[in-house]
């Protein structure tokens, strides 16, 4: 139940290996397809392979790849206190779901999937967990997820700690003396929050993707009265113009992509137990962004709901045609967690404070030394190497003091106040 990355790449994985799949989805391809903007969905190498691997991935030498990212913090003046740039080391990619999810839901149908429309209710899903073998409910948003109980040690906030505010765009001009446009560019605006442009594909070719993080109620959130998409992009530009100076030559010439081209809005950051009991009895397993709901400030999203599709068909696979009881269900789930969810649900929420003084220390030597840089970007695709280095204040400084040769606690590296 879902149809957006997590669903589809699972029941199209699942189609390919034999299986009999039914998705159930509320819009069609068509009402995707020429819809608004569902979300961010930049996509590091690692998760595009997944869908290498099952030829389902149709974009390769299509979508504008980004090799190289960049990282400014801003302060209060024109120019920021510090930025530096570095390489992926193998690019990744932004394909708008609108494009995506039409594609792979049209291509479910052509090979032989059963495809139910409708906007699916608890009832639907009492009835279809006594039909099929596993119910699995991609469908992140509304009653259906609620039905998945909040794990509150797993979710420290029960509030939302972003406003987000989203245009995809034409005309961005890329810096002249920077990597080029196909760069994801990050600035952290402490107090306030991040701006973050990434290169993109969108319905009508070619984009860039600009978003404000904003804190609740801070300078960034003001985006709840704008009317129009066109009054959206009026406001984002207002914005960029007082909060990020320095790069406001390079968005003069912007224009909406289309005028489904925009999005807002905020949600508390959750994990949910994997398991829910319907009325019943009947039980069905939660998977995405329905058990982990990150904030997009580390653009992990897109990237959790591939890796949670792969595990899940890895373990489907493996358990053959035994019943699928919730031993299996939790079991797929805390596979998924171990594996990938904990790490960057525990990075993702440390990144939505105010940054502790070690992280200041890494960024500010990141500015000087390429290498600490590159590993701060490669942890993106792999957020589990963080916990090597960058979550706890011992290890950094450990960290700190291999990379530069200072003795651990002895101030090495660039500080910030």
């Amino acid at each position: 139940m879902g149809a957006g990355q997590a669903g589809l790449q699972l029941a199209l994985g699942l189609q390919h290996h034999g299986y009999d799949v039914t998705v159930v989805s509320a819009r069609t391809a068509d009402e995707i397809e020429n819809g608004n903007v569902m979300s961010s969905q930049f996509q590091f190498d690692s998760t595009l392979q997944f869908e290498r691997d099952l030829g389902i991935y149709f974009w390769d030498g299509q979508p504008p790849y980004t090799p190289n990212t960049t990282f400014s913090l801003g302060g209060d003046g024109p120019t920021p206190i510090l930025e530096w740039g570095s390489p992926l080391k193998k690019p990744g990619a932004d394909i708008d779901q609108r494009v995506k999810m039409s594609r792979w839901l049209r291509l479910f149908e052509e090979n032989g999937g059963e495809l139910i429309i409708t906007n699916a209710t608890i009832a639907d899903l009492d009835t279809w967990s006594s039909v099929y073998d596993l119910v699995v409910v991609a469908a992140g948003k509304g009653a259906l997820a609620e039905v998945f109980e909040r794990d509150a040690a797993r979710s420290p906030f029960t509030t939302p700690q972003r406003m987000l505010s989203v245009v995809y765009v034409n005309g961005y001009q890329p810096d002249p003396s920077g990597p080029g446009e196909h760069s994801v560019d990050f600035h952290l605006l402490p107090g306030r929050g991040e701006m973050i442009v990434m290169p993109a594909l969108t319905v009508s070719g070619p984009c860039h993707v600009l978003f404000f993080e904003a804190i609740p109620g801070g300078p960034l959130d003001v985006f709840s009265d704008v009317s129009s998409p066109q009054q959206h992009l009026e406001r984002f530009v207002e914005v960029l113009e007082q909060h990020v100076p320095w790069v406001r030559e390079r968005y003069t010439k912007l224009e909406l992509t289309d005028q489904g081209g925009t999005l807002r809005g905020g949600f508390a950051p959750a994990v949910r137990h994997p398991v829910a009991t319907l009325p019943s009895g009947g039980r069905v397993l939660g998977m995405g962004d329905v058990v982990v709901t990150n904030d997009p400030i580390t653009g992990q999203g897109s990237n959790l709901a591939a890796k949670c599709a792969a595990v899940y068909l890895d373990r489907i696979l493996q358990h053959g045609d035994r019943p699928f009881d919730s031993t299996f269900m939790e079991g797929a789930f805390e596979a998924f967690w171990t594996l990938h969810g904990r790490a960057t649900t525990q990075w993702t929420n440390m990144m939505l404070l105010p940054p502790p003084p070690h992280v200041l220390e890494i960024l500010g030597a990141a500015s000087q030394i390429p290498a600490i840089g590159n590993r701060y970007i490669e942890s993106f695709d792999d957020p589990n190497d963080f916990d090597e280095w960058f979550m706890d204040p011992d290890k950094a400084a450990a960290y700190l003091a291999a990379v530069t040769g200072a003795p651990v606690g002895s101030g090495s590296g660039s500080r910030i106040s």
